[in-house]
């Protein structure tokens, strides 16, 4: 029997990246999965998100581990959006474990509307972790079963990165803003044994660096050296690295672990 076998996950964010990841992982350990993803660019990115297409491979992944899927367009910024595809797949699956709080965006490269960036990024990392979780906390504490909720921060939310433009600053406000959150709701939510913690990875092999934009700013050796300064040696994670983490955390193995900030970032935040 799998790790979180007959519960059930809800992750933003879920159509590649860490997101599929996190939704194949749990499958292949019992889950069945409610996910949403934008499917879309927005204005202030200087890469491409996510496609439909992207949403639509990930629930044939998860489909193949023998589980189900509810795989839905919306965005996470509008709370209306992220109810209705919870309550779709809360009617379908009657029961709700596993928040993975995890659709972000960043502006790579130089400023182009300053406060355009500030505020597509706010609202979705800080804005849309909120919303996820005010959407399905109610439920899982009806059920009375527990639960886990995990909100994907980053080292960014620890260790403030050195700049001074728009797209950088709103990225690490939003990655700290959710330790607060954290905090609030893992002391709030404990007597009735729901866990909230928020992991902090460090570079991680998904649509956010692999792309022309990125690819561009690390043409010059001195920009790579600066940005991947992880103590192990190694310059990027695998998303399927962070996946194998959450499952723990969210399975019965981490049900002590409540209120932390959790480095999966190859000793960046000792370099």
């Amino acid at each position: 029997m799998g790790s979180v076998a007959g519960k059930v996950a809800f992750i933003t964010g879920v159509a590649r990246g860490q997101g599929r990841a996190h939704a194949v992982r749990l499958a292949s350990e019992g889950a069945d999965i409610i996910g949403l993803d934008i499917c879309a660019d927005l204005e202030s990115m200087d890469y491409p998100n996510a496609t439909l297409d992207d949403l639509t491979e990930t629930k044939r992944l998860v489909e193949a581990t023998g589980r189900r899927m509810i795989a839905r367009q919306a965005d996470v910024r509008y709370y209306d959006q992220v109810e209705a595809v919870f309550e779709e797949g809360f009617a379908e699956f009657g029961r709700i474990d596993i928040v993975l709080a995890n659709a972000g965006v960043i502006r790579l490269a130089s400023e182009a509307n300053p406060q355009l960036e500030w505020d597509e990024i706010l609202s979705t990392n800080l804005t849309g972790v909120w919303n996820a979780c005010r959407v399905t906390i109610p439920k899982m504490i009806e059920c009375g079963n527990g639960g886990a909720i995990v909100m994907t921060s980053s080292t960014a939310g620890i260790k403030a990165p050195a700049t001074m433009l728009a797209g950088g600053q709103a990225y690490s406000a939003s990655k700290h803003g959710m330790i607060g959150l954290m905090r609030t709701w893992a002391r709030e939510l404990a007597q009735y044994s729901i866990r909230v913690n928020t992991i902090h990875p460090t570079g991680v092999l998904t649509g956010m660096t692999q792309n022309e934009t990125m690819a561009a700013m690390f043409a010059d050796p001195t920009a790579m050296t600066a940005t991947m300064q992880n103590a192990l040696p190694v310059q990027i994670l695998e998303a399927t690295d962070i996946a194998d983490f959450v499952e723990f955390l969210v399975s019965d193995r981490g049900r002590y672990i409540t209120g932390q900030t959790l480095g999966v970032d190859a000793g960046f935040l000792v370099n």
